[in-house]
Formats: structure tokens, sequence, C-alpha cells
């Protein structure tokens, strides 16, 4: 117990006395995901340890390991570090969701200086996207909507005209809808009208052509 807590307080010191600036970083993971952060690319035959200190939903916890295999972990939902085949340590957070979602500062010492990082975590999560088309003031409007992603898609037109873009906050978890109106030119036909829509999650962008709601025909209607 005294050899535990004599390797502590050597890390709280040797953290204090070679305390750097941090360098901020930011990293971002789809939900549901295995998410993996890493401190330093030195492996534990060149470092002495590693601290996170992870601020995440209102909680406060803190993970480290020194290079003799004696660690701390007061997180208690499934975080954990973890080593590459090269002996490389990371952090593992398993099942990636919004209670994740934080500031990870994390510090490593090793022989010859230390790495100082603050990294702001975020959530991603894909909209669900859907067009239509809709009349307004006797005017077609074209409508693009990108719902409860995290963060905000972006949506543009292939033809340019009247444009009003909405974002609105959906919930805590800060996932969020926005909305593309387009008024229709008289010079385009819905036909040859598309909505682009773009988001952080996706490998490439989607594409959609609304149309008329079912039930809606080409004569005056309002919402």
């Amino acid at each position: 117990m005294r050899a535990i807590m004599w390797i502590y307080v050597c890390i709280i010191f040797l953290s204090e006395t070679w305390s750097l600036h941090s360098v901020h970083r930011n990293a971002a993971f789809n939900l549901g995901s295995d998410a993996y952060l890493n401190c330093s690319d030195k492996t534990w035959s060149e470092t002495m340890y590693v601290i996170w200190n992870i601020e995440v939903n209102n909680k406060s916890c803190k993970i480290a390991l020194s290079n003799d295999g004696e660690g701390k972990n007061t997180c208690n939902d499934g975080k954990s570090l973890r080593n590459t085949s090269s002996g490389q340590s990371f952090l593992h957070i398993p099942g990636f969701s919004a209670d994740d979602v934080g500031v990870y500062k994390c510090e490593s010492a090793f022989k010859g200086g230390s790495e100082n990082y603050d990294i702001d975590v975020t959530l991603t999560v894909s909209p669900n996207i859907s067009a239509w088309l809709k009349y307004k003031d006797n005017k077609m409007v074209a409508v693009c909507r990108a719902e409860r992603g995290n963060p905000p898609a972006n949506i543009s037109w292939s033809h340019t005209g009247n444009l009003e873009t909405v974002k609105t906050l959906n919930d805590s978890n800060g996932f969020v809808t926005v909305e593309s109106y387009l008024e229709l030119p008289e010079s385009v036909t819905p036909e040859n009208l598309s909505c682009i829509v773009r988001h952080m999650s996706w490998n490439q962008e989607k594409t959609l052509v609304p149309e008329l709601k079912k039930g809606q025909s080409s004569e005056y209607k309002t919402e």
C-alpha cells in the first residue's frame, strides 16, 4: 500500500514539475462506436506515466498508469488505458455516447520531457434527411431537412434563388435539425432541382430531389 501511495506522490510531483503548455485538439466519434484517444506516440519503454483527467456531463474522473504497471481508474464506466501491439498507450472508450462528450486532458511523461493535450471530444450523429415541395403565398417552395444530426449538416441547392436556412436545437444532447427553404425561380422546374446534404459522418454528400407530398396537387395550397 505504501509503495502504491509513493508512486502516486511521484506522479503528482513530476506532473507539476514537468507540466508544459497544453496543446488543444478536437476529436469526434460516431454514436455507438469504440473511440480511441492517444496522448503520445512514445512506447512504454520510454514512458514514465500517463494521466487522463476527464470531465464529461457534470462528472470528473481520472485514469492514470505508471510504467511499472501501477494505476488508478475512478471513471467506472468502461473507459480504460490499453496498449497497441507496439506498446503505445491509448485511452479506450467503448460504445461512445452523449455521456462521453466532454474535455479529456492528458499528460504523458517520458525520458527527456512530457506532452500535454486538452482534447474536446464531441459526438457525431448522422441526420435523417428528407426533401419535399410545398406552396406558400402562391409560390412553390422546396424544403430540404436534415433532422437530429450532430454537428449540424450543411445543405445546398443545385439552383440559386430566394433562400432561407433555419437551425433548431432539439434537445440537451445537442442534436440539431437544419431546414433549408428555397423559393423556386420561374426558370426552374421541380424536376431539375435537387438539394445536396453534407455531414461529417458521411464519406460523401447525399442528393435528394424534392417532390410534392402525397395528396397535394399543383394547385395553390397553404400549410
